[in-house]
């Protein structure tokens, strides 16, 4: 597995040209409502502060990372679990304009629509929705403020992380018919359909590897 480069012109070259490369896949929505999540890519920074995970890097360091919250114990829909910045697509909006627009809202980011670098595949959720990932570039997200009212926290974790060996947990568990998908990180892991888009970003973007996330089922307790 390669090793993530640096933040900077050549990597996002790369990055551009392996998104380039694959056709997104996107998926009817069939009475689900539709959603889109923001995988940002930024500095390392101070550190993860992620359960078994310790900083490698030293404070805003151009280690690459990827920008992950906890969703705020009192939301009503997925309290606590890990996620990236994203909600509904108003009407009129677009995948990449709600994905921004939900990076300012949760964390306090704003980013330039020259920022987005693309898509990668739809993922239809057991609660109801269809969530397009859109991919942002945002080296330099120093000032970040959660919004308490949807983020307990954010974190930044290292591309490093999702290159690990034991990646992705494959598993079969009750009440699911198809195989379910975990990415561990630290002594901790990250649920399906989080864990789709960092499998599917870590396989197309840093691997080179046109694989589908959209057929891996998520864990009975995301299911709602």
């Amino acid at each position: 597995m390669p090793t993530p480069r640096r933040l900077d012109d050549t990597f996002l070259a790369e990055l551009r040209a392996r998104l380039a490369s694959v056709e997104v896949r996107a998926l009817p929505h069939e009475g689900r409502r539709h959603a889109a999540v923001a995988l940002t890519l930024v500095e390392e920074g101070t550190g993860p502060d992620i359960p078994g995970l310790a900083c490698s890097a030293p404070p805003w360091s151009e280690a690459p990372a990827v920008l992950l919250t906890r969703r705020s114990a009192g939301m009503r829909a997925h309290a606590g679990q890990w996620a990236l910045p994203g909600g509904r697509i108003d009407a009129g909006e677009t995948a990449e304009q709600a994905a921004c627009r939900e990076l300012h809202e949760e964390v306090g980011l704003d980013v330039p629509p020259q920022a987005v670098l693309g898509r990668l595949d739809d993922y239809a959720t057991r609660s109801g929705y269809v969530v397009t990932p859109v991919l942002v570039w945002a080296p330099a997200a120093r000032d970040l403020v959660a919004n308490a009212d949807e983020v307990a926290s954010i974190h930044r974790l290292p591309l490093a992380e999702l290159l690990r060996a034991d990646a992705p947990l494959l598993n079969r568990v009750k009440r699911a018919e198809r195989t379910v998908l975990r990415m561990p990180i630290g002594s901790a892991w990250i649920a399906a359909p989080t864990a789709a888009f960092l499998y599917q970003f870590r396989e197309w973007c840093l691997a080179g590897r046109a694989t589908r996330v959209a057929h891996f089922d998520q864990p009975f307790f995301a299911w709602r």
